[in-house]
């Protein structure tokens, strides 16, 4: 894909993904008799490879005052987090992936999330999610779940990559929704 079309596409999910209801119910709120509360959490990630661009939507989100957490990949493959402080503050690691150089906040953080973005190759109609295999994500969702936390679970993808049926392993989750940059796919579990 041009670069210029993979931009347009993740200005696109940028926009897309700052529509969610589910972030719109968890911003801030302040006014008359109502007290600023904490802003909204967002697990993300630094796309790579062919992933749709995540780069304008990391930034759009933190300007919007969204503490945005991002993974740190462990050496077991688990995922450890940081908070996002813009681009300059991310650096290279393994596997052609770019971190966060901040403090560490332990894998346990995630769970704190109101919204967990995640990567995948693609979904399909019922939320199933398909995931590139290295089992880093289905950690993060088993952890999700034993939290007891309702935590918006949405993948991010190219609109083909919503799909009639993928895979599925028995501990596979499904994700409440898919954010294209034609739009949101809602899934009912």
């Amino acid at each position: 894909m041009p670069a210029d079309v993979v931009a347009a596409r993740g200005a696109a999910l940028a926009r897309r993904v700052r529509e969610l209801d589910e972030l719109r119910t968890a911003a801030p709120a302040a006014g008359a008799g109502h007290p600023v509360e904490a802003a909204p959490t967002v697990a993300a990630y630094v796309s790579i490879g062919g992933e749709p661009d995540t780069g304008a939507l990391l930034d759009a989100l933190r300007a919007a005052g969204v503490r945005v957490l991002l993974p740190v990949l462990l050496p077991d493959n688990d995922l450890d987090w940081a908070v996002y402080e813009g681009p300059e503050r991310l650096v290279p690691a393994a596997w052609g992936l770019r971190e966060p150089d901040g403090p560490r906040l332990t894998p346990e953080a995630v769970t704190g999330a109101d919204v967990v973005l995640l990567p995948g190759l693609a979904v399909d109609r019922t939320g199933l999610r398909l995931g590139r295999g290295g089992g880093s994500y289905d950690r993060v969702l088993a952890r999700l779940e034993r939290s007891g936390r309702r935590t918006s679970l949405v993948v991010l993808l190219y609109d083909d990559e919503v799909v009639d049926a993928v895979p599925a392993e028995p501990h596979d989750r499904r994700v409440h929704a898919a954010v294209t940059p034609s739009g949101v796919h809602r899934f009912r579990h």
